[in-house]
């Protein structure tokens, strides 16, 4: 493992010594998901960007780390959330942000579990989910994406008035449950989020539970190969979005049939190339065509 970190840091421009500990946010992997695919791993240059590691201040007064990216001249960009898949702000996520801002936007990614620990030390997924995962309320997650949009609109440089978010497997979830609570939002992309299970205290709702609150219309990017979130799971949500809110009922979910679930994670097994490219050519159009671009 410390040699997998020693060769991601040498990638990202890093000394030895800031490989092996205290990496910037946005730089390195989870250990549970490493070796990386170097191979495909798509690495999006900062020229032309403000990049970088950035201090959230939550409504609780916590500091709250982000990775931020957006033009380096100009102002008024649309406004995009990033959320994260279960292993936090990683340098995959940190290379979104940037593709979003090569695309013109103001993209952000908080570090959610936050407080209750560092997704990215996990060596075994499960344990990961168990003791770390589970444990963030939702809540939580959304009082702290409110802090992000604060932040964003305190730089001077983001509209938030043109608000979209985007996220991936469990950041996916959240994207349909935050859209459901900030009326600001006027569109969403969600990457294989799962859609129906059961609640917990922390947890008690899910996307299919939420469509008649849903604020901007949102799409679903989905892989009809994924053991994960079955599509019986997604006709379901079809069916529900039907009935739903106005932004609901102009809402879609695309699926891929032969992709699995993570195929828009270059860095991993998962990825598969067609269906990624055309998920983002989707998401950016979405965003335009919904008032966020």
């Amino acid at each position: 493992m410390d040699g997998d970190r020693l060769i991601y840091g040498a990638e990202y421009g890093l000394s030895r010594r800031a490989a092996l500990g205290g990496v910037a946010l946005g730089t390195t992997f989870a250990l549970a998901v490493q070796p990386v695919q170097a191979q495909t791993m798509i690495v999006t240059p900062t020229d032309g960007l403000t990049a970088g590691a950035v201090k959230v201040k939550t409504k609780d007064g916590k500091d709250m780390d982000a990775y931020r990216a957006m033009p380096a001249t100009g102002q008024g960009f649309g406004t995009i959330l990033v959320v994260q898949e279960i292993f936090g702000v990683h340098a995959h996520i940190a290379d979104m942000c940037r593709r979003f801002a090569k695309a013109g936007y103001y993209a952000i990614a908080p570090e959610l579990y936050f407080r209750q620990g560092d997704p990215k030390t996990y060596t075994e997924i499960p344990k990961l989910v168990a003791e770390l995962v589970n444990k963030v309320p939702d809540a939580q997650v959304m009082g702290d994406l409110d802090s992000a949009v604060a932040f964003a609109k305190g730089e001077g440089k983001a509209d938030t008035a043109k608000l979209g978010i985007t996220g991936f497997c469990w950041g996916g979830r959240i994207v349909w449950m935050y859209d459901a609570h900030n009326p600001a939002v006027k569109a969403g992309v969600a990457w294989y989020g799962p859609l129906i299970r059961p609640g917990t205290e922390l947890q008690p709702k899910n996307p299919i539970d939420i469509v008649k609150d849903l604020h901007g219309p949102v799409l679903g990017l989905y892989g009809g190969a994924d053991t994960g979130i079955s599509q019986e799971s997604v006709e379901k949500m079809r069916e529900a979005l039907k009935t739903g809110s106005a932004a609901a009922q102009k809402s879609r979910i695309d699926v891929y049939p032969d992709a699995p679930h993570a195929f828009n994670a270059d860095y991993r097994p998962s990825y598969r190339k067609d269906p990624a490219e055309d998920g983002w050519k989707k998401a950016l159009a979405w965003f335009k065509a919904n008032g966020v671009g």
